[in-house]
């Protein structure tokens, strides 16, 4: 089934990035995109992508009431949203130790608080129709840790589980999920939204603080191509079932791979104590 005739898109952090190629693949394919900017430069360089078409909203994902008025606006512009992309997002690095309250909050303000507004607001107008989609960039740092990114892991984590229980809540509604867990992407996202944490601790220099070394190493030259990813974003939501779960990229299929495969030998292993705990059978007298 073509569902292209659901066209009519939401991105956050559509200036660049994933969010921005998601945005032009959309629209080389005919379809009306209104993406979320935070600044006027930004957004009229995304008006000028197919003026008509490519629409800017300029809000703050840590603002509720800015998102509201936001979704709002492209349900205005596009008559409906059929398709939410929670995009905006970026990656805090440093030993959990390291890591201050505040700056664990922040991390989640963006990603993980920000994205519920957006699901929140789009919602109602979803319901009452009985459709639409939601789509939520994580990582594949969102179900495969690494040292030195545990406020970004965490907040992917939580961003998997948010959109997990909601696929089980809205399916009944008509309304489909899905989560997309990229790899390394070429798109500037270690340079332009990465940021360290402020306290710098010696003891983790051989584990958490490699973190910055291997991103330092390959930024630029990460596997995953972008543009490709956006059309293999929009091309999965055009099957009669998306998968709640789209990994992009062999690194991503490497790690997750490795995690799934170390739990499941692990939770083999340990088996006999898991089961062991049950309480005794009450025996008839």
């Amino acid at each position: 089934m073509n569902r292209l005739a659901e066209n009519r898109w939401l991105i956050t952090g559509a200036g660049g990035g994933l969010g921005l190629e998601i945005a032009k693949c959309v629209l080389e394919r005919g379809g009306e995109v209104v993406g979320s900017v935070r600044s006027r430069d930004a957004a009229q360089r995304f008006a000028a992508l197919a003026p008509g078409r490519s629409h800017a909203v300029m809000f703050d994902v840590r603002d509720e009431t800015a998102v509201r008025d936001g979704v709002a606006e492209a349900q205005r512009l596009l008559g409906q949203v059929d398709v939410a992309v929670n995009n905006a997002g970026y990656q805090l690095v440093g030993a959990v130790e390291e890591l201050s309250l505040e700056e664990l909050r922040a991390q989640f303000e963006v990603n993980v608080f920000g994205a519920h507004s957006v699901i929140k607001a789009v919602l109602p107008a979803m319901r009452s129709r009985g459709g639409g989609t939601i789509v939520n960039i994580t990582s594949v740092s969102g179900l495969a840790t690494w040292a030195g990114t545990g406020a970004y892991c965490a907040s992917k984590f939580a961003l998997e589980a948010i959109g997990q229980t909601l696929a089980q809540e809205v399916q009944p509604l008509g309304i489909r999920v899905m989560h997309v867990e990229p790899g390394g992407l070429r798109t500037g996202f270690t340079e332009r939204s990465t940021h360290r944490a402020q306290r710098r601790l010696d003891a983790y220099v051989d584990t958490a603080h490699q973190s910055e070394a291997i991103i330092e190493r390959y930024r630029g030259q990460e596997p995953g191509d972008p543009c490709r990813a956006a059309a293999a974003i929009v091309d999965a939501l055009q099957a009669d079932e998306p998968p709640l779960h789209l990994l992009l990229g062999n690194d991503a299929l490497f790690y997750y791979g490795r995690k799934a495969g170390s739990l499941q030998q692990e939770i083999a292993k340990w088996a006999p104590v898991s089961t062991s705990i049950a309480v005794d059978a009450e025996v008839d007298g």
